[in-house]
Formats: C-alpha cells, sequence, structure tokens
C-alpha cells in the first residue's frame, strides 16, 4: 500500500537533531462467519488501521498511536511520543534497528481472492461445512460452530536510521467443532482446513478431521497410573513448540527467565532433533520478508543436532546480550512498540510417515489433544504437567481411547527423550508447525 509506506516516511523523516524515530503504520480487515444449526449466528466484518511511534531521545523512550492512517494523525503521535519519552525509565540499551546486509525473501503471500470473494460466497462456505459435517457421520449429534474466517492487512515501518520495508498478507481458514456420541457419551474435538486464498480451503478436510478426531475417542476411560511412550499427535507439537519459543527469547534468557539460560552449545535435545526458526518459509502462516523493526527476516538454527545454538533477538533484546539482532522482532499491532517471538518454528521432519512410526513403536499413548498448557508448563524450571486425551497404542494401531489423564514429565527430559520424528509437517495459523513426535518415559496419572 503505497499510501501507508509514505506516511512513514515522511514521520520517520521529521526526526529532530539527538532523536531517533520510528513509525509503523498498519491496515487489516477481518472476516468471520460463523453457523449453528443450519442458521447464521454470526457475520462480522470488521477492519482496523493506526499508526505506532517510538521516539528515542539518549536513554529514554516515548511511544504513542493513534487509531488512523493519515499525515496529521501521524504527526500527533510523533508529538505525543515526543511529550511522553521523558516520563519513561532511562535505559541506555534503548535503539532502533539499522539496516544490515541481509536481503529480504521474495515471498508472496497475498492472494486477490480473499478481498474478490463475495460476502454471500463466504457464508455459503460456513453453511455447507455445517450441513456435510451434520450429514457425514450418524454419531455425530451436534455441530457446536461451523466457521469461515479471513483476514487480509498490510503494514509499513520507516525508521530514522535508515529502515523502510512494506509487507501485506492474507490468510483464510474453515474450522468445525462438533460432539459425537454413543448412548450416553459424547465426546467433542475440531478439524480445519486452512490456505491464503479461499479456493485453497476443503470443507471436506475440515469436516473430515474433526469427524474422525471425536469418533475416535468414544468410550475413553480414565487409565491407570503408569510410565510409557507417548505419541504427540502433531497439533499437541505445534502448541508445545509456541509455548518454547518464549524460553528462546533472548530477552528472557538475558534476564534469566528461562530453562535455557547459561545453556548455549549444549546437548539439550536427542541427537536427531533440530529446531529452526524460519519465517523465509512461504508455507508457514507466519511467514514474513521482514521483521516488525523492518529487518529482513532470516533462518535461524535454534538446536542443530540436540545442540543449543542460538537464541532469538529483535534490536533490543541484541543490545542487552551483546547479540546482533535475528531480526525476531514481532509485533501486537500499531498500538505496540515490538518485542521477541518466534513466527514460524519448526522441527525438521524425520523420513517416517506416520503408520510406519506408530507401528515400529507398537505400544504407548497417542495424545490427541492437551489442556492446561499454559498453567501446567513452567518456562524457567520446564516442570510439565498437561490434561490429555488419546487413545492407547496397542500393536501399533489405536486401542482404548484415553481421558480424565494427566502426562507429567520436564521439558529437558521430554527433548531428551524423542525416539521418534515422522515427516508430517502441519502448518495452521500460529508461530509454530506441528509433526507427529514419540517421547519415552512420559508419567501417565489417571487412576
Amino acid at each position: 500500500m503505497p499510501e501507508l509506506d509514505a506516511l512513514v516516511v515522511a514521520i520517520a523523516s521529521a526526526a529532530r537533531p539527538g532523536e531517533q524515530v520510528e513509525a509503523y503504520a498498519s491496515w487489516r480487515r477481518d472476516t468471520d462467519v460463523r453457523v449453528f444449526s443450519g442458521e447464521i449466528e454470526q457475520l462480522a466484518t470488521a477492519e482496523s488501521a493506526g499508526i505506532g511511534v517510538r521516539v528515542i531521545t539518549g536513554d529514554h523512550q516515548g511511544f504513542a498511536y493513534v487509531g488512523a492512517v493519515d499525515a496529521r494523525a501521524g504527526h500527533e503521535a510523533l508529538d505525543a511520543a515526543r511529550e511522553n519519552a521523558p516520563f519513561a525509565s532511562p535505559d541506555e540499551l534503548l535503539a532502533l534497528a539499522v539496516p544490515d546486509a541481509v536481503s529480504p525473501a521474495p515471498l508472496a503471500l497475498w492472494r486477490p481472492g480473499v478481498a474478490s470473494m463475495p460476502t454471500a460466497a463466504k457464508v455459503a462456505m460456513a453453511l455447507d461445512l455445517d450441513r456435510r459435517t451434520r450429514a457425514a457421520d450418524s454419531r455425530i449429534r451436534q455441530v457446536v460452530s461451523a466457521d469461515y474466517s479471513d483476514s487480509d492487512g498490510e503494514w509499513a515501518v520507516a525508521s530514522s536510521t535508515g529502515v523502510r520495508a512494506s509487507s501485506r498478507r492474507t490468510t483464510c481458514s474453515l474450522s468445525v467443532s462438533v460432539l459425537a456420541g454413543e448412548g450416553k457419551e459424547t465426546q467433542g474435538a475440531g478439524g480445519y482446513s486452512v490456505g491464503r486464498s479461499p479456493d485453497e480451503l476443503d470443507v471436506d478436510v475440515a469436516s473430515g478431521d474433526a469427524i474422525e478426531r471425536a469418533v475416535r475417542l468414544l468410550g475413553a476411560r480414565k487409565p491407570k497410573s503408569q510410565r510409557l511412550t507417548v505419541v504427540l499427535d502433531r497439533r499437541v507439537t505445534a502448541t508445545l513448540l509456541s509455548v518454547l519459543a518464549g524460553t528462546l527469547s533472548g530477552e528472557d534468557v538475558a534476564r534469566g527467565r528461562s530453562m535455557f539460560a547459561g545453556r548455549l552449545g549444549e546437548q539439550v535435545a536427542v541427537k536427531d532433533l533440530s529446531l529452526i526458526e524460519d519465517p523465509t518459509n512461504p508455507l508457514a502462516f507466519g511467514a514474513a520478508a521482514f521483521d516488525a523493526e523492518g529487518l529482513a527476516c532470516r533462518p535461524t538454527p535454534l538446536i542443530e543436532g540436540g545442540r543449543l545454538s542460538a537464541y532469538l533477538y529483535n534490536t533490543y533484546a541484541g543490545r542487552l546480550a551483546g547479540m546482533a539482532s535475528t531480526a525476531s522482532a514481532v509485533r501486537g499491532g500499531f498500538s505496540t512498540p515490538p518485542g521477541v517471538g518466534a513466527r514460524a518454528l519448526a522441527i525438521r521432519p524425520g523420513t517416517t510417515d506416520v503408520p510406519t512410526l506408530l507401528g515400529a513403536l507398537g505400544e504407548g499413548l497417542f495424545v490427541q489433544s492437551i489442556s492446561g498448557v499454559h498453567s501446567g508448563v513452567n518456562r524457567v524450571s520446564g516442570d510439565f504437567s498437561v490434561g490429555v486425551q488419546g487413545c492407547f497404542l496397542r500393536d501399533g494401531a489405536f486401542d482404548e481411547p484415553v481421558r480424565e489423564a494427566t502426562i507429567a514429565s520436564t521439558v529437558q527430559r521430554m527433548l531428551l527423550g524423542v525416539v521418534a520424528i515422522a515427516d508430517d509437517v502441519e502448518w495452521l495459523p500460529g508461530p509454530a508447525a506441528g509433526v507427529t513426535l514419540a517421547i519415552d518415559d512420559v508419567a501417565l496419572s489417571g487412576r
């Protein structure tokens, strides 16, 4: 959007002597459709736009934002940021990003279909998802919701230190939540189909995914407590990697708020496990050519052959640790200054498909879903305890379903206990990809 690019450049160019000025502007439109019992329950389209401005003078930083994208509003935010700066706590590490020699990846993350598709057609997709799911299996008692969602947006950032970057992206998804039942029992699950354009979505994929997961759990019982091998469904792995991303923030590491603090170069996982943050991967829904400070994104191997090889840094976190930025700045939008975060975290996949992996293991517990992640995982100690649903594995096949159970270990032990990695990488909206993962010697608590 040329208007955004020109706007932030004009604001950054207004820096006074002794000042560093950064301007970030964004525009976003979201459409959400929800269907329940064959009727439209919700139809909403929302737009947001605004400008955030940072001003650094000496060891003080001021920040302000406005919910409009025009020159007058942008310069009002600049004036407000200047007024706020003297009241901020002094910090000698403050500085804006400076362009480096990394070239941006040529990513095509925007599709015209999101904006050009009529709203009526989007509603029709959600209605079709609801109808097909209700009709697909007699054990489906209720479709709790059938949803279509999409988003398209643009942003631009410029600074008085020479940064100038802009980008645009689209995403869309179908999701359905169901209840399956037999007798007095019901079990719930959800399914998805995702893409960057509506023509990449598949109603049958989303519907079949939800039905398979819900029906699989029928007859679930509380298991006996024991130690065993667990196989994490790829969506469970993605959830855990999203939590793990925070422990690899260079700022948290420098402040001692991470289980990986002081462990650079150590063996923290099995040799077969490598973890990489790569926003230049176009398959990732967090893919980006630039980070939120305008530096070109680049791959950052975090764990290589089981050894911890790097942390994630934005400009501030890098200065705190005496390191260069890994172009890992993220923002919640124009109303927040940048922090540190992952966009596209993934374990390097193995070469074995899931049926072969399960057959080789023979017995264990397949964990289909988890609960209590944010309260059950301690990012400093690594203590890990979450609720699970899934199925026991017998001779490599799904057997008795499980509910009202907990698995417990530590993140450190789990990384060193990985015994198999499948080849089934799945990217869903979020900062991490999923892959089926088998981990030995995990405590299962039930009855």
